[in-house]
């Protein structure tokens, strides 16, 4: 095979071999130093047929024939011959001759990669001519330099360059490629623009991420003679300790300003509210960690002593209590009010709040139809009512419906099979879930409703026990 243009060379001579049936036993490939008389390839006759080979492997072929083993292009034609009756080799990832193959393709593709980064020009010619010149010695492990000369003449199609290596060299003049054998290597001259270059490389080394192992994996010893950065390294690498230790040492210690917005922005979500209770009013009315406020006519907070040692949280205000600014005032409010009538509940001595502090709803003509509020409306809300439960610090807590326990327990099932039923909170408080009065005006089934009354019932009575019977409140 030629030394320049071998590709080309290699696939005209496996075509025609191949297509003359000559099988890789009689065909001794070699190189254009392999003397005639060890080239043992057979007469080629006039007789042919068309053979077609998949498209992956022309592109593997393409350069594995780069390789600098010798024994490539046997290779290459010894897996043709079998690839030629069965395509499908291709695709067998247990092949041994194709991993082989595959790995001398890697093997190459790495070394064009280091080509393109290490490749160090330096001005042999005029600066002020109108194409100015540039030349550069390489050592590739592989013969790289044919297949990758057409990178460095769209790269540098503006300039006149030369790149020498041990084998083959290319020289690119007035935009015409051209590749010569056994240059020897230039005498190249010192660049000026080379101590800028490596002051630039000093400067971007950050030696508290110095990686030694994984830098020489990409950068190996073997290009660094060739490189002008590379004399630096041994010195940056010793001093990497020391500088990475004044550099934490300079670090600023004031804040950046977006670390101050971050600061501002996170006092707009939390709450001033000091143990001093009175201030919890006003505190609260100021709210605006979530998008309720925005809508609503005031936020509504809890009400009862704050030494109560039952507390009912809801789930949040309604039309009415917007409004009145008082919790459990409108129709589920009437309705627990004659519940707790019936089981002797005395609500002044009771702490009546709600999970959610704004009233959500959707307008429709004159009337604000309830909604729902979603998990991170209740997340949001849930710092008042933990405080609410900090200062009150009952005995127990009644949850009222799904967003109340929720809110409470941070745990979101189906309420039939918690109701009636005392679960613990994580700082220690008691929650006994049951029903929400509003669903108990919902409710049309009478079986339903009938059972679902006995129950609410059943969860107040049960609540009164668990604090003290009938006293409800300290004083």
């Amino acid at each position: 095979m030629p030394r320049i243009g071998v590709a080309e060379a290699w696939r005209t001579a496996a075509r025609q071999y191949l297509q003359q049936n000559v099988p890789p036993e009689q065909l001794t490939w070699g190189g254009a130093d392999t003397p005639r008389d060890l080239f043992s390839a057979p007469q080629i006759k006039t007789e042919t047929h068309e053979i077609s080979v998949p498209r992956s492997f022309v592109s593997l072929a393409n350069s594995v024939v780069w390789h600098s083993d010798p024994s490539r292009f046997a290779k290459l034609y010894a897996f043709l011959w079998r690839l030629r009756d069965h395509p499908y080799l291709m695709s067998d990832r247990g092949d041994t001759e194709l991993a082989a193959l595959r790995r001398m393709e890697k093997n190459v593709h790495r070394c064009q990669h280091k080509m393109k980064a290490f490749v160090r020009f330096r001005e042999i010619g005029d600066p002020a001519a109108k194409r100015r010149s540039f030349a550069a010695w390489f050592e590739p492990s592989h013969h790289t330099i044919e297949p990758t000369a057409q990178f460095f003449a769209r790269r540098f199609g503006d300039m006149d360059w030369r790149i020498y290596t041990p084998d083959i060299s290319v020289i690119f003049e007035s935009k015409k490629l051209t590749f010569h054998e056994n240059c020897p290597r230039p005498d190249l001259p010192e660049d000026a623009s080379e101590q800028l270059w490596v002051t630039y490389f000093q400067n971007i080394f950050n030696p508290a991420r110095l990686k030694i192992k994984a830098m020489q994996s990409e950068m190996p010893k073997k290009y660094w003679k060739n490189m002008p950065e590379a004399a630096a390294i041994p010195d940056m690498i010793s001093g990497a300790p020391a500088r990475a230790r004044a550099m934490a040492k300079a670090a600023p210690t004031l804040p950046l300003p977006r670390v101050k917005q971050a600061q501002q922005q996170q006092a707009r979500f939390t709450s001033s509210w000091t143990q001093d209770s009175a201030h919890l009013v006003s505190e609260l009315s100021s709210c605006t960690r979530c998008p309720l406020h925005c809508a609503a006519t005031q936020a509504v907070h809890g009400e009862g002593p704050l030494d109560a040692n039952l507390m009912i949280v809801g789930e949040q205000p309604g039309d009415q209590e917007d409004l009145a600014g008082r919790p459990f005032v409108g129709p589920a409010g009437q309705l627990f009010d004659e519940f707790a009538r019936k089981v002797g509940i005395d609500r002044k001595q009771v702490f009546m709040t709600n999970a959610v502090k704004h009233f959500k709803y959707v307008a429709r003509g004159k009337r604000r139809i309830h909604q729902s509020p979603n998990k991170q409306e209740i997340k949001h809300c849930r710092f008042w009512l933990d405080e609410e439960i900090r200062h009150v610090a009952p005995k127990l807590v009644v949850a009222m419906g799904a967003t109340a326990a929720f809110a409470l327990t941070n745990v979101q099932t189906t309420l039939n099979t918690r109701r009636g039923k005392i679960e613990m909170r994580a700082d220690g408080v008691s929650v006994l879930v049951t029903y929400h009065p509003s669903y108990l005006l919902r409710e049309k089934d009478p079986e339903k409703l009938k059972a679902a009354r006995l129950g609410f019932q059943s969860d107040l009575m049960y609540a009164l026990k668990c604090v003290g019977g009938t006293s409800v409140a300290t004083y």
